[in-house]
């Protein structure tokens, strides 16, 4: 037989059964798809953040899909919309997500705060705060080195005059920033209507907290006092609202000395942030 004719035969009959081995391994190693869970992915925004409690979008939608979790309302980022449509694709009831949006509860700018050191490291929030918690006078301020900026996939954050400021426009409730935010000082608010809320988290003194910062909340509790809905309470030095009982009807802002606290309300902030971005 001619050579070539014979080493042509060879490499079919090898090429032949090559492929009949991978066709049986593929049956046998085969990953059964769910194909509900694959269509529920694909109405999730893909953010990934885990603001579900899930391990990301593929996550949720596993789970949904498995009837680990009922719920159609934990997507954050994806809204009510969202909640709309992976219901049906499930079959479960629907649920209204109700608007949120971060806050930085803060304004160390560079008008209220003073410096105590030159920092000429790493450009990063979390690398700062580990020198004697950061470049400003009050350690429990926003450094504004926008490490919350590179968190947020949404292009919501901006730093401006030295502290990150959020557009609720554009925020869409993921928590991303939340996470990684070394001094806690962002948090989610409720936006279907106006709510005050304390832009402090110094928990020092009032006379200390007057040095470190101009806009500091000093616990004076005129806030407390003039609150008629029980909604503010003043912890560690520093006043805090509870947006469930607070019905923004500006009282506690009124009285305050400093103004550590403003009245928030979703078009009003959203020109705010707008404006200064």
């Amino acid at each position: 037989m001619n050579p070539i004719i014979l080493a042509v035969i060879v490499v079919s009959v090898i090429g032949v059964i090559a492929a009949i081995m991978l066709a049986v391994a593929s049956i046998v190693m085969a990953v059964p798809v769910d194909e509900k869970a694959e269509k529920i992915r694909e109405e999730l925004p893909g953010a990934n953040c885990g603001a579900c409690g899930f391990s990301g979008c593929d996550g949720y939608a596993a789970a949904l899909s498995k009837g680990e979790t009922t719920c159609t309302t934990l997507c954050s980022p994806g809204g009510s919309e969202v909640s709309k449509k992976i219901a049906a694709i499930a079959g479960l009831e629907a649920g209204t997500v109700a608007p949120q949006a971060a806050v930085v509860l803060c304004q160390g700018n560079a008008h209220n705060a003073g410096t105590k050191l030159v920092y000429s490291g790493v450009k990063s929030c979390k690398m700062a705060t580990q020198l004697f918690g950061g470049p400003k006078d009050c350690v429990y301020g926003c450094v504004g080195f926008g490490d919350c900026i590179d968190a947020c996939p949404y292009d919501a954050i901006h730093i401006c005059d030295g502290v990150a400021r959020i557009n609720p426009l554009a925020c869409r409730a993921c928590k991303a920033c939340i996470k990684t935010c070394p001094k806690g000082l962002i948090e989610l608010m409720p936006l279907h209507q106006a709510k005050a809320a304390v832009l402090c988290v110094n928990h020092d003194k009032g006379a200390l907290t007057r040095k470190e910062c101009k806009a500091g909340c000093i616990g004076c509790m005129k806030c407390v006092k003039a609150c008629e809905y029980d909604a503010v309470k003043v912890e560690n030095f520093c006043a805090k609202v509870d947006y469930d009982k607070c019905i923004g009807c500006g009282k506690c802002h009124e009285v305050c000395p400093v103004k550590a606290i403003d009245v928030i309300e979703l078009g009003k902030i959203a020109l705010k942030s707008i404006n200064r971005i």
